[in-house]
């Protein structure tokens, strides 16, 4: 792949560890501890500099809180999530909304559109949280990585590919509450990437699509098929 030194680990799920060259650790979507696909030695978190939330969901944000009190990372979210997260204990929290750019732990982070619902479980009650949302993040190399968070296939993927182009793309591809391969090949057309890294597979039965599907659907992207808590770079 075309990282430059940044190490990627997948930790299953949509969960990712990015560790850039300049020695930050990133965690995107932080479900590690109750995740069932993510091995037993990645479950403690040694480092997190900054956390990217696409959206409030349990199998998404389940050791935010954990991991915040631990580690007092800069929390990247939209407003309401990263009001929510603040008060759980929070103290650095750096909100934005779609469209919006800045820079954490030296990565450029745009927040663009997700088609995805969004609320968070705060204890027996479901409350508001902002709307889902993906990333695309340019590190200080010039690699660009997009995590399309939980998502359907939309047309303006092409927008995020004519402003943005990035590289490497991260989609979901289980099916039932995402874009299935059929939908996630869809999006390889409008994005063009180099790269596809799949996820939100396989975690739990009902999430049916798998790598091998999305690469006969998507023959002139390269499918990057992951195995959970191995670290490519």
């Amino acid at each position: 792949m075309i990282l430059n030194g940044i190490q990627l680990t997948w930790l299953g799920h949509a969960s990712f560890r990015i560790e850039t060259p300049a020695g930050k650790t990133i965690y995107v979507d932080p479900w590690v501890m109750g995740n069932p696909m993510c091995p037993e030695r990645e479950k403690t978190v040694a480092k997190a500099d900054a956390l990217f939330c696409t959206h409030g969901h349990q199998d998404h944000i389940g050791d935010a809180v954990a991991i915040t009190r631990q580690h007092q990372p800069v929390i990247v979210g939209i407003y309401e999530l990263c009001a929510w997260l603040q008060k759980k204990g929070a103290e650095q929290i750096s909100p934005m909304n779609k469209g919006g750019t800045q820079t954490v732990a030296g990565v450029k982070v745009t927040m663009v559109h997700a088609d995805h619902s969004c609320g968070i479980l705060d204890g027996n009650e479901i409350v508001y949280g902002g709307e889902a949302v993906g990333y695309v993040m340019e590190f200080e190399n010039g690699v660009k990585i997009y995590h399309a968070g939980d998502t359907n296939v939309f047309g303006d993927m092409a927008i995020i590919r004519d402003l943005y182009a990035p590289e490497i793309v991260m989609l979901p591809i289980g099916d039932l509450f995402t874009m299935s391969p059929r939908e996630a090949a869809y999006a390889c057309k409008l994005l063009t990437p180099k790269f596809v890294i799949p996820m939100h597979f396989g975690t739990f039965p009902p999430l049916t699509g798998r790598p091998d599907e999305l690469q006969k659907l998507a023959p002139k992207v390269k499918v990057i098929e992951m195995t959970p808590g191995v670290t490519i770079s």
